[in-house]
């Protein structure tokens, strides 16, 4: 299926927000040990990085700050990778979509559900392609800068939407890993 967007309509100046800890260690039960994973939105102080890496998998970041663009990737520049994983910016959220599913590799995103299937182009490919929603139990309180933990409830829901990672299309985490 093609789909037509145009890259220069979305951005938004608040992209840039960082998952705490407590909302990273849901995804390790999913990860097979010793994964390789590329975190294409993070910087080396994310949790993500952080969190996959004391858990034994090898980690690496490419954030655009660095001069990585994640809609350049190649499915041959990702082959070595076991997953990608990653907090990308909502406001590219179909794009990114459309692109991991180009790349064919397992993927777990976290992502705001609010009207998640509201845009055609993401209804046309959760119903054309593999994934599962692995619902965190709580409201994620993201950080607008590292260790700044803030104590307000984001006005959503967050999930993993993930492909390669549970054959399941829902599922429900309680953090056990805290």
């Amino acid at each position: 299926m093609v789909y037509k967007i145009d890259f220069a309509k979305k951005k938004s100046k608040s992209d840039e927000w960082y998952t705490p800890k407590s909302a990273v260690s849901h995804i390790l039960s999913y990860l097979k040990p010793n994964s390789k994973i590329l975190s294409p939105f993070d910087t080396k102080d994310s949790n993500f990085i952080k969190i996959l890496n004391d858990a034994g998998h090898k980690v690496v970041y490419t954030h655009i700050k660095y001069g990585y663009d994640f809609f350049d990737l190649t499915k041959k520049q990702v082959a070595e990778y076991d997953y990608i994983i990653s907090n990308p910016p909502y406001s590219k959220r179909n794009e990114i979509l459309i692109k991991l599913y180009e790349l064919e590799k397992p993927f777990a995103m976290l992502m705001n559900t609010n009207g998640l299937f509201d845009s055609s182009i993401r209804w046309n490919l959760f119903k054309s392609n593999n994934f599962c929603l692995i619902y965190l139990k709580g409201r994620v309180n993201y950080m607008k800068e590292y260790g700044l933990e803030e104590k307000s409830s984001p006005p959503f829901q967050s999930a993993y939407i993930t492909n390669g990672l549970s054959n399941n299309q829902i599922e429900f985490s309680e953090n056990t890993h805290k």
